[in-house]
């Protein structure tokens, strides 16, 4: 391992991001809702979240209907999971180093 340590992902080291993928990664998909009370967000804050995440590729956003009510469900990507088994692996790197420097 090197001694040297890089930046770590700046869209996955936000902590509603962090959380979102997270979530994403043990489910097939979720709704905003179930997102929203599981992350503990606003409305507001956890729609620009996914927005950042979906831009980035991490996570793909499906709109539609159910009755007359908006629906809105998330998946995680090919792409957002090599993401986010990166930066755990860089998060290790990181503890492994400081613990060894004790």
């Amino acid at each position: 391992m090197s001694s040297e340590l890089g930046p770590l992902n700046p869209v996955l080291h936000q902590q509603l991001r962090l959380a979102i993928v997270s979530t994403l990664i043990r489910l097939d998909s979720a709704g905003f809702n179930y997102l929203k009370e599981v992350t503990n967000a606003s409305k507001g804050n956890l729609s620009r979240q996914l927005t950042n995440l979906k831009n980035e590729g991490y996570i793909s956003v499906k709109k539609s209907f159910v009755g007359n009510y908006p629906c809105t469900t998330c998946k995680i990507t090919k792409k957002g999971i090599e993401a986010l088994e990166q930066y755990t692996e860089q998060l290790k790197n990181y503890l492994d180093l400081n613990l060894n420097n004790k």
